[in-house]
């Protein structure tokens, strides 16, 4: 089983003339640079992703992130 913790983009990299082709994500101050080219949709700076294999797969809204980062903290306080 996999588990994908939500990213924040804290910086979008390269252009292929079609946007962004890499970003520098972060959560709880672990860093990674990941592809762009499978995402759903093209994020912005503070924007989050699901990150599989080093490449972006899903764009999620602040308020979506936030809930799946709060669902995984209370999961680790239980010890589940």
């Amino acid at each position: 089983m996999c588990l994908a913790i939500p990213m924040e983009i804290v910086e979008l990299k390269g252009d292929d003339g079609s946007g962004p082709t890499a970003a520098l994500v972060d959560s709880g101050g672990i860093r990674r640079e990941v592809r762009l080219d499978i995402v759903d949709r093209l994020p912005n700076v503070g924007d989050y992703v699901i990150v599989h294999a080093g490449f972006a797969i899903h764009a999620l809204t602040r308020a979506d992130a936030e809930a799946s980062l709060s669902l995984l903290r209370r999961m680790a306080r239980q010890g589940a």
